[in-house]
C-alpha cells in the first residue's frame, strides 16, 4: 500500500523529537490541544482541522505499541488499529488532559486510595461577644459549637449493622463519569453516589446513610490581650469533618466588642466624655477620670471651653501585634447646672448681670457671633 502523503509526521505535528518520553508527548499534545480547541478558537476550520491532527498524532504516539509500529511502518503502520491495543499508556488519555484542566470547574476534589474522591470539610464560623475590658486584658472561654460529626453507630460508613457499602455502578467507584461532547470529554461528579464511589442499599437509622450527626461541641478559646473587633481567631482542624478520609476544615472565632458605657476604641486609642461643672471650667482645677487600669487626674486650666480634649499618653491599649499602647483621649462636656433653687437662681442672675457688663472681656466668642450676625443682616440688606 503507498503512504497518504498529505499526513504530515505526527513527530512534526507535535514538535518533539523522535526519542521524547511520554512526558514531553504528553505536555506538547496538552499546549497544542489548548490552543487550537474549538471552544478558544471558535468556528476557526484551520484551528479545528489542527485540533484534530494533534490528537491523533499524541492518541499514536502516547500508545506503545501504535508507536513502534508507527516508527516501523509510518502511517500505514497505525491505519486500522483504531482505539484497541494496549490503549494510551497509563494516565495518557485526551479526556484526562482536558479533566485536569478544567476539572476545578465541576469542583472536583483530589482522590485519595482506591481512586476515591477525597474532600476537605467547610469551614465553620463562631461570633464571639466580650467586653471591652476582656479585649484590652485578654480572656479564655469556652463556646459549644454546632457540628457534624462522623456517626458513632456505622463509623462513617453510611451502612446499617451487617452490612456495608458497595461501589457505584455507574462510576465503578470512581465517584466520576465522563460525558462526551463532540470531541471533549469532561469528567463530572457521578450523579448516582455524588462523588462518593459507594452506595448504600441498607442506610444506618442513627444518620439515615449520611455517615455523620449533628453534635454540639464545648471549645476552650483563648483571647489574647489587644484583640479588636473583627478580628479572627483559628482553630484549626475544629470545622465541619471530611469526606473519605479527608482532612477537617477549621473554626473561625470573629470576635465582636460590645458598647461600653464609658469608652468607646478607635484601633489602639481610646476616648471618653468628662463631665465638669461651669464653674470648674471657668475657676480650673484638677478632674478625676477612668482608665482601664484604674484612675488619673487632668489638670484644667481656667477659662477652658466645651469639647477640649485632654490626651493621656500610653492609656490606651497595647495592639495584640505588639507596638506601643495607644492614648487615652479626654473630651471636656461643661454641664449646665439643673433644679436650681430660689437662691442660686438669684446668684446666677446677679452673675450674668456682671458677665454681661463686662462684655467682649468675659465672653470674646459670644461677642464676635454677636458682630458676625450683624454683618450678616446688614449683607442682606437689613438695618
Amino acid at each position: 500500500m503507498r503512504e497518504t502523503v498529505s499526513k504530515r509526521d505526527y513527530y512534526e505535528v507535535l514538535g518533539v523529537e523522535r526519542g521524547a518520553d511520554d512526558a514531553a508527548i504528553k505536555k506538547a499534545y496538552r499546549k497544542l490541544a489548548m490552543k487550537f480547541h474549538p471552544d478558544r478558537a471558535g468556528d476557526d476550520a484551520t484551528a479545528e482541522a489542527s485540533f484534530k491532527e494533534a490528537k491523533q498524532a499524541f492518541e499514536v504516539l502516547s500508545d506503545p505499541d501504535k508507536r513502534a509500529s508507527y516508527d516501523r511502518f509510518g502511517h500505514q503502520g497505525v491505519e486500522g488499529m483504531g482505539a484497541g491495543g494496549r490503549g494510551a499508556g497509563p494516565g495518557f488519555d485526551p479526556g484526562d488532559i482536558f479533566g485536569d484542566i478544567f476539572g476545578d470547574i465541576f469542583g472536583r476534589g483530589r482522590r485519595g486510595g482506591g481512586g476515591q474522591r477525597v474532600f476537605r470539610g467547610a469551614d465553620l464560623r463562631y461570633d464571639l461577644s466580650i467586653t471591652l475590658e476582656q479585649a484590652v486584658a485578654g480572656h479564655s472561654f469556652e463556646i459549644r459549637v454546632p457540628r457534624t460529626e462522623t456517626c458513632d453507630t456505622c463509623d462513617g460508613s453510611g451502612a446499617a449493622e451487617g452490612s456495608s457499602p458497595v461501589d457505584c455502578t455507574t462510576c465503578g467507584g470512581v465517584g466520576e463519569v465522563r460525558v462526551q461532547q463532540g470531541l471533549f470529554t469532561l469528567q463530572q461528579t457521578c450523579p448516582s453516589c455524588r462523588g462518593r464511589g459507594k452506595t448504600i442499599s441498607d442506610p444506618c437509622p442513627r444518620c439515615a446513610g449520611g455517615g455523620r450527626v449533628r453534635r454540639t461541641r464545648t471549645l476552650s478559646v483563648k483571647v489574647p490581650a489587644g484583640i479588636d473587633a473583627g478580628d479572627r481567631i483559628r482553630l484549626a482542624g475544629e470545622g465541619e469533618p471530611g469526606q473519605s478520609g479527608g482532612p477537617s476544615g477549621d473554626l473561625y472565632v470573629v470576635i465582636d466588642i460590645k458598647a461600653h458605657p464609658i469608652f468607646e476604641r478607635d484601633g489602639a486609642d481610646l476616648s471618653c466624655e468628662v463631665p465638669i461643672s461651669i464653674t470648674r471650667a471657668a475657676l480650673g482645677g484638677s478632674v478625676e477620670v477612668p482608665t482601664l487600669g484604674g484612675s488619673a487626674r487632668i489638670d484644667i486650666p481656667n477659662g477652658t471651653q466645651t469639647g477640649k480634649v485632654f490626651r493621656l499618653r500610653g492609656k490606651g491599649v497595647s495592639p495584640v501585634r505588639g507596638g506601643a499602647a495607644g492614648d487615652l483621649f479626654c473630651r471636656v462636656m461643661i454641664e449646665t447646672p439643673v433644679n436650681l433653687t430660689d437662691e442660686q437662681k438669684a446668684l446666677l442672675e446677679q452673675l450674668d448681670g456682671t458677665l454681661t457688663a463686662g462684655g467682649e472681656r468675659h465672653s470674646p466668642k459670644a461677642s464676635s457671633w454677636v458682630d458676625g450676625v450683624k454683618s450678616f443682616f446688614k449683607g442682606l440688606g437689613g438695618d
